[in-house]
């Protein structure tokens, strides 16, 4: 049989195979895939046309169509807003080899100093102090009353007690740049910001208070460098991760389209900015061909919910709201902010009773949406 090309990795594909060899998208997806990566077509695809003919059949002031604005070819670009969560993320890719380390304890604080020494200490503790933004008023006062009486007993309570604020800051730091440098080595290669990691949990360790600050400000740096520069795979990462997730939730089987995802991360791992993110733009549309049919059926629900509780005399207004947004970012190619917008629909329509639905162990309508009593 005649070979194929992947419209998502470009590898050539045996006739008789069920999927790509190079990236796993299942065949049944190619076409969904070339569609999408098309000319732009010149009328609104099928479900965007369905989603205005279902918000007219709610709200019958509103037109059936979404809003005129041109429809743009499907293949799926970064949403406007930064990764979201997902409820269950899967797990980590990170490996046991690459896992750093939270700190575990405190450091001991260092042998007494001169009175020299502890005055210059005292000065450093001030100084790191300010670089983290902490409030030290109370410390001032008193270091500015002891150095005037050369009072060295109370400049050595004074440095144990800003000693171990200063590393309980510093620990928090820490924690917080790992939790970052973990997020983001699951999708590409943190080494510089490793090795500041590692050399902050040695200067923590042995004291060096002000060294540990200024090797957390070089993290800080590299981290946020590193998100600016691969934000765009990591927004894709997370918009698949909420299509996967969602067609699960109606009962749907994301297979299919997971390869590319991996692929694509695999791809932005090693380097290859673009054509990770190709790739995982590509499963996005693969993930939303998978979804779609079981997405439009809920939406069919949905609306058929809205109109007994909107019968009912309930304000049913949000919800028309959030069904006009799904359309809009679907209009939009934002694939996660139009499920965002959905999954607030659904909570809406699913989370009031109606009279005759006391049984059905659903809440009462609060005030809010109930009809304002007649005259």
């Amino acid at each position: 049989m005649p070979e194929s090309v992947c419209p998502a990795c470009g590898v050539a594909v045996p006739g008789d195979a069920s999927e790509c060899p190079g990236c796993h998208l299942s065949v049944g997806l190619f076409g969904a895939v070339r569609e999408a990566a098309g000319a732009a077509p010149v009328t609104d695809p099928t479900y965007l046309r369905t989603i205005g003919e279902l918000l007219a059949t709610v709200d019958l002031s509103q037109p059936a169509a979404p809003a005129a604005e041109p429809a743009r070819g499907l293949l799926s670009r970064p949403p406007r807003f930064p990764a979201l969560r997902v409820g269950d993320p899967g797990p980590s890719v990170i490996p046991e080899s690459d896992r750093l380390s939270p700190l575990r304890n405190l450091p001991a604080l260092p042998a007494p100093p001169t009175v020299v020494e502890l005055k210059r200490r005292v000065d450093e503790y001030f100084a790191v102090g300010r670089r983290l933004g902490l409030n030290f008023t109370d410390f001032e006062a008193r270091a500015n009353g002891a150095r005037l009486v050369d009072d060295v007993p109370s400049l050595e309570v004074l440095s144990r007690e800003m000693f171990v604020h200063l590393s309980s800051a510093l620990a928090e730091e820490y924690e917080s740049a790992l939790a970052r440098r973990n997020e983001l080595a699951q999708l590409v290669p943190t080494g510089s910001a490793d090795v500041e990691l590692t050399t902050v949990r040695r200067a923590i360790a042995t004291g060096d208070l002000p060294g540990a600050q200024r090797r957390l400000a070089h993290v800080r740096d590299e981290l946020g460098r590193l998100e600016e520069e691969w934000q765009v795979g990591r927004i894709l990462v997370t918009e698949c991760d909420l299509l996967a997730a969602t067609a699960r939730d109606l009962g749907a089987d994301p297979t299919p389209a997971l390869g590319p995802v991996e692929e694509g991360r695999r791809l932005i791992a090693r380097g290859r900015r673009a054509d990770g993110e190709a790739i995982l733009a590509r499963a996005a549309v693969a993930l939303w061909a998978i979804l779609e049919p079981r997405f439009l059926e809920d939406l069919h629900r949905v609306r058929d919910r809205l109109a007994d509780v909107r019968g009912a005399g309930l304000d049913v207004r949000p919800a028309l709201e959030e069904l006009r947004s799904v359309a809009a970012e679907l209009r939009q190619r934002n694939f996660a902010g139009a499920i965002v917008a959905y999954r607030r629909l659904r909570a809406f329509a699913d989370r009031y009773q109606i009279p005759g639905e006391e049984s059905s162990g659903v809440p009462a309508a609060p005030a809010s949406m109930r009809p304002a009593p007649s005259a």
